[in-house]
């Protein structure tokens, strides 16, 4: 593979990793540790991700129920107030030495903003997408400046690869669609 379509393809990973993360924080009306793992949390001094400090596990107990479990107590009370500071609609009640989360159902209206929501980050994701082949092909034109045949190839295998990824992005939306409307 040409080093400008390794390049692509990397950078098409990047946009896809960011988007899946992304898609993760939108609330599917299930118990799902992404929608807590990237809560900014501040304890020990310093402030950070949820995920990122690894302060807790995070688990779904069930359909309905997450469970956090520090692996210290005393940051109890600042996992319970990041939580509740995220304005993520969660509601965390601590349970001994875990904080229990229950997930409420969701109405058919948020499921609809919800909807409206994901089609909005999937945008962005393709847009992305678009500024990857639009920056690639301006490298490519620089770096194969006068050689017509080379261009025009790698083009159209930027193209493929744009075109796989852009897929693979409509997947995922309708994917996510399908678990939103679920009742």
């Amino acid at each position: 593979m040409d080093p400008v379509a390794s390049k692509t393809k990397e950078k098409l990973q990047k946009v896809l990793d960011v988007l899946k993360d992304d898609l993760a924080t939108i609330r599917t009306g299930r118990a799902a540790p992404a929608l807590v793992e990237n809560i900014i949390i501040s304890a020990y001094g310093g402030s950070a991700k949820l995920k990122v400090m690894e302060l807790a596990t995070i688990t779904a107990q069930d359909n309905q129920t997450l469970i956090i479990t520090p692996f210290d107590h005393s940051v109890m009370q600042d996992l319970q107030k990041g939580i509740e500071a995220a304005n993520a609609g969660l509601s965390p009640v601590i349970d001994s030495n875990i904080i229990r989360i229950k997930i409420p159902p969701l109405s058919q209206e948020r499921r609809e903003e919800l909807i409206k929501a994901m089609r909005h980050k999937l945008e962005n994701g393709k847009v992305m997408v678009r500024q990857v082949r639009h920056e690639m092909i301006e490298d490519m034109k620089k770096d194969y400046d006068g050689r017509e045949d080379d261009i025009s190839r790698l083009e159209k295998e930027i193209q493929k690869l744009v075109d796989d990824t852009s897929e693979t992005i409509e997947n995922w939306g309708k994917q996510k669609e399908q678990e939103l409307l679920q009742i």
